[in-house]
């Protein structure tokens, strides 16, 4: 049957509840918003209030206009207000017993024809719908915090949904100015499921010591172009709900990048929850040291090519590139047993390389990242000053220096080529277009380019080689390329966006 959405209910009026609630009442639909108890319910209103009063001061809402949002929306503590809803959308937390007795709640209350929606970020659609008798009726409604301003919403079908109940709730979502994502019922749908590995990923690289909390953020903001470093955003969503979507994508998949970091838990337990709770990873930060400024005192520097994943020799451009700018900038460079500092550009462990020289302490591994970054990798010979001078020297060039330790990847590669790669998967499982990965990563992220767009920048067989290189050194299988990104190489392909058109 045709579904009309003329009046909405919401229950949780949380920040994304009263989020929601303010959605729909700016697109002229009337909204009951439902707390457990007054004091709830004033919260909730006290959120929609904040939120068109902040609109208002920015001059995007009129008095008259914020009058009329304020006045769509209908506050109540009893369910049964909800009875001649068309459609009825939940924000309650984040636990399956809670949104199971929920939906029987709204099963019995709400009329046969309405839809029942659930705005849950990773579980399962189908185990909710599961709860009543209308499984065909009910949908998942992804919206996106803040809710008035993320544009995506992300649809979930299950295997029992109505046939073209998904494509009407898309067009509701149209309806109210936001760009729909439809999708199967899995466990984080598109955002979360490529999203939290990613951040997950980078929990366990600092737990192993690869680089800096504050190193790995600069490095994935100003190396990778993306809008927030993943700790910084970790502490946005908050460790108790990234820890939650990773225990639901492992309890799926099984697979073990999505099994949750042991930092996670250890934050989680002890209550620092990023801004939510005032600490996360972030938060009551020690005093910055002065005196700890470092200084270039290498006289000489000798620069040489690191050698590409695919042993080819594929950074002495880079190498000679940089030399040259050292060159320019007063620096004196030499062959490598004369100089006091040596710098191996490369994109690969450097070991192999130091171990050669009559001074291994001397050597760093240099990777340019962007037009900003430059990661310098230390290896158990590296020692402290060198990498102090090689970072005092790229501050002079203008580059924002990020230490790690000498591994594959060493930060960006090795956290944004998987990334990249699970994006291949998703693609190639069937489970949504490039389009609407691109799509969902930009609109729900924030992303200046969606994944795909990422990958042709970078190139495929770049990616590809360092992925290789990761798995080679980690023998993790999530870390393979995946089949269709060696597939596309191996055949020549330089776009893999040419595949959707």
């Amino acid at each position: 049957m045709a579904s009309t959405f003329e009046t909405v209910g919401v229950v949780g009026l949380g920040t994304m509840g009263a989020g929601i609630a303010e959605v729909f009442a700016r697109a002229g639909i009337a909204v009951v918003g439902v707390e457990t108890d007054p004091g709830a319910l004033e919260r909730g209103r006290g959120h929609l209030e904040g939120s068109t009063g902040r609109a208002l001061s920015r001059g995007r809402l009129t008095e008259a206009e914020r009058a009329e949002i304020l006045g769509r929306v209908a506050f109540t503590t009893s369910l049964e207000d909800l009875s001649d809803c068309d459609l009825v959308i939940e924000a309650i937390p984040e636990v399956m017993d809670f949104k199971r007795a929920l939906f029987t709640d709204l099963d019995r209350v709400c009329k046969p024809s309405a839809v029942l929606a659930t705005n849950t970020s990773s579980l399962s659609v189908t185990a909710i719908a599961a709860t009543t008798t209308r499984p065909g009726r009910v949908v998942g409604m992804h919206f996106f915090n803040p809710a008035p301003v993320m544009r995506l919403v992300e649809v979930v079908r299950t295997v029992s949904t109505e046939d073209g109940l998904a494509e009407e709730v898309a067009g509701l979502a149209r309806r109210l100015g936001k760009t729909p994502v439809t999708v199967a019922d899995r466990a984080g749908f598109v955002v979360n499921r490529l999203l939290l590995p990613y951040l997950n990923h980078a929990a366990a690289l600092l737990e192993q010591g690869l680089s800096t909390r504050d190193d790995i953020d600069t490095a994935m903001r100003l190396g990778a172009g993306l809008p927030m470093g993943p700790f910084a955003l970790l502490d946005l969503i908050g460790l108790d709900t990234s820890y939650e979507i990773c225990e639901a994508l492992f309890r799926e998949s099984r697979e073990r990048r999505h099994a949750p970091a042991p930092v996670l838990r250890e934050f989680v337990t002890a209550g620092l929850l990023g801004r939510k709770s005032g600490r996360g990873f972030h938060g009551e930060e020690p005093p910055a040291n002065p005196s700890s400024e470092e200084k270039p005192s290498a006289s000489t520097v000798a620069v040489v090519g690191g050698t590409a994943a695919n042993g080819t020799g594929a950074a002495d451009g880079a190498a000679e590139a940089f030399a040259e700018r050292l060159s320019a900038a007063g620096f004196k460079t030499t062959a490598v047993e004369d100089a006091d500092l040596v710098v191996a550009v490369s994109r690969t462990p450097v070991i192999e390389q130091a171990v050669r020289l009559p001074h291994p302490a001397r050597l760093v591994g240099l990777n340019l990242v962007g037009d900003q970054v430059a990661e310098v990798a230390s290896t158990v010979l590296t020692s402290p000053g060198a990498a102090q001078v090689a970072r005092g020297l790229l501050r002079i060039l203008g580059r924002t220096a990020v230490s790690c330790r000498d591994r594959a990847g060493f930060v960006v590669g090795a956290l944004l080529h998987p990334h990249l790669n699970d994006a291949v998967r998703m693609y190639e499982s069937g489970y949504a277009s490039m389009e609407d990965i691109d799509t969902a990563m930009r609109l729900g992220c924030g992303y200046p380019a969606g994944p795909f767009e990422m990958l042709d920048r970078l190139g495929l067989e770049t990616v590809r080689d360092g992925l290789r290189a990761l798995y080679a050194e980690y023998r993790d299988p999530s870390f393979a390329p995946a089949p269709l990104l060696d597939q596309l190489v191996t055949a020549g392909v330089r776009s893999i966006r040419d595949l959707s058109s």
